[in-house]
């Protein structure tokens, strides 16, 4: 099967581009650099299929980066090439046009976000510009679908064949080369130059409310109160409609609706033995009990459902807003400064929201990372004191009862390990911190489509995902429980658990669940009778000890085998000073 490539800068739209003409599900954002590996789809130009595939964004076809490197690895299979311009920057895109030209490449050239252009006082000669490339040029917009049906149109007239595709020299079935051969790096540049002075006119006209927005919200006087206001009514807006609307939608399900067919299955089962144990869970006064009773059809279903997909659905919902916008790499800029001190850039600041609402995306989006240390540092920091939303949800929940001080104990002491320990990897690890080479996108209104199918995808990953390792926690435990093997297991641990960290023997099943999901393991704390300040300890020891079995997956594979077992002793050797520090510390409360 023949393959189109869509290629082009980062933050022009591919991703967007891609979906409209294949209906794959990828996620689209208003910042650089979230597609981080290639994604593939499928379409057809008269009758015939073709396999499409989104790869990264690159300026160049001379890789200086790991996202780079794909992108051109994948050119070398191409049949046909989509490059995809931002219209509202066509100096600085049409360097990788050239450069593609060069290449001898089936091309097509896909003027995105064409609807920005009247916007910014920018006018293009379409005609003219594709006069003088000698490829089909095509206005779009990937958000609205403006000219995909002419695109499509249009591809047929490129016919996906070549001669040598990996030499450059004259072009070949229907794509014509440039006048003048250009190799030279300031030769390309100045050809540039000439194209857009011919092709392109910019009108005066003021500036609009968003544009003056963009100007406050990056300088550091105004855009640091700015990003505070924002982090602050988000997270209010998450709380309001995980607590306020959706969990008020679900709990009543499974107390009117759940509970009793529960009962029921209770009675059927004996109310007791090692089935009803699995199934049902232990009776807490005779009654279920879905956060205590540990069954696979009461607390395997009520945790994900009822007391974590409210948070992740709202969090993903603000995430998704944020991104389309244009916030995140503004937010970037703010803290490069902070960033620098610990060996990383503004920009490692996306893993780090990402890790909030899974840890999953958050360690993907570290091999946004230029070099092998910045990925280490971010990824260790993220897994260690950044808790995903889910257990964030389970903190609030349980620790929440004792005292909102309670939580802010926790996360306070989040915040000040992931700057210290932060401080300490930059100055034992060799190396320096990069400088911060970032696309700005400008700001746009999200779109409606765009938002709510990030949010349906990222919340189907998220149930497709927990769901399945809830259920395997519960199980394992309980079958672990029943062969005695985590009463071994607490007594060999008992010297750190109890001695050291202050926490009962029973913790231990805690910690075993934390491998598969850590806001299952938070929640088995809860019928544990555990002391404010044992809870506080075993809360924060949850989120820094090790990543759940999902995130480490992903890890390894970032990292390497190498890489990760380094920092898997970073995060066991923090663990168990943190809880030591926080038993000598912390009075009995």
């Amino acid at each position: 099967m023949r393959k189109i490539l869509l290629m082009g800068n980062p933050n022009v739209g591919k991703s967007a581009l891609f979906s409209r003409l294949t209906g794959a599900r990828v996620i689209i954002s208003n910042y650089p650099g979230t597609t981080v590996e290639f994604t593939q789809g499928f379409l057809k130009i008269e009758d015939e299929r073709f396999a499409g595939v989104d790869i990264p964004g690159t300026y160049t076809l001379e890789p200086t980066c790991k996202a780079e490197e794909v992108a051109v690895q994948m050119l070398k299979d191409a049949d046909l090439v989509i490059n995809v311009v931002d219209a509202t920057n066509l100096e600085r895109n049409l360097y990788l046009t050239l450069q593609l030209l060069e290449r001898n490449i089936p091309l097509i050239v896909a003027l995105n976000i064409w609807d920005e252009t009247k916007h910014r006082g920018i006018e293009i000669d379409v005609e003219k510009l594709e006069q003088i490339l000698g490829v089909p040029v095509v206005p779009t917009c990937g958000l609205t679908g403006e000219g995909m049906h002419q695109l499509i149109i249009r591809l047929a007239e490129v016919s996906p064949v070549r001669s040598n595709p990996a030499i450059g020299g004259g072009a070949s079935n229907g794509v014509k080369a440039l006048k003048q051969p250009i190799s030279p790096d300031i030769q390309r540049w100045q050809e540039i130059g000439k194209i857009v002075k011919e092709v392109q006119k910019l009108h005066h006209r003021h500036h609009r409310f968003l544009e003056t927005l963009e100007d406050l919200s990056i300088k550091p006087l105004s855009g640091t109160p700015i990003a505070l206001a924002i982090i602050f009514i988000s997270f209010k807006i998450i709380r309001f409609i995980g607590e306020g609307l959706i969990s008020n939608v679900f709990e009543p399900i499974f107390e009117f609706f759940w509970l009793p067919l529960m009962m029921k299955l209770s009675l059927f089962l004996g109310a007791g033995g090692f089935l009803h144990n699995i199934l049902v869970g232990h009776l807490i006064e005779g009654k279920i009990d879905f956060g205590q009773s540990f069954g696979l059809l009461t607390t395997g279903l009520f945790v994900p459902f009822a007391m974590i997909l409210p948070y992740i659905f709202s969090f993903y919902l603000i995430l998704g807003l944020l991104e389309d916008f244009g916030y995140l790499p503004r937010l970037g800029v703010l803290v490069d400064n902070i960033m620098h001190r610990l060996g990383l850039h503004g920009y490692a600041i996306v893993p780090m929201i990402l890790g909030l609402g899974c840890n999953v995306p958050g360690a993907l989006a570290t091999r946004l990372s230029q070099v092998r240390r910045e990925k280490f540092i971010a990824a260790t920091l993220m897994a260690i004191a950044v808790p995903c939303m889910a257990q964030i949800a389970m903190i609030i929940g349980l620790v929440g009862q004792r005292g909102g001080q309670f939580v802010a104990v926790v996360f306070t002491v989040l915040i000040l390990l992931w700057f210290i320990l932060g401080r300490i990897l930059h100055r034992l690890l060799k190396g320096e911190s990069p400088e911060l080479i970032l696309e700005i996108p400008p700001y746009r209104i999200p779109q409606f489509f765009a938002v709510t199918k990030k949010l349906w995808m990222r919340t189907k990953a998220f149930l497709v995902s927990a769901v399945p390792y809830v259920l395997l926690g519960i199980l394992v435990v309980n079958i672990l429980y029943r062969l005695k093997i985590i009463d071994f297991l607490a007594r060999i641990f008992s010297p750190i658990l109890s001695g050291l960290w202050g926490l009962p023997r029973e913790a231990m099943s805690a910690l075993l669940v934390g491998f598969l999901r850590k806001d299952i393991a938070v929640g088995m704390l809860g019928p544990l009778n555990l002391t404010t300040k044992q809870l506080i300890i075993g809360s924060t020891i949850l989120a820094i000890y090790f990543p759940c079995v999902a995130t480490f997956i992903v890890l390894v594979r970032e990292l390497g085998t190498k890489d990760m077992l380094k920092s898997a002793l970073i995060m066991i050797l923090t663990a168990l000073v943190v809880g030591g520090v926080l038993n000598l510390i912390i009075p009995n409360v």
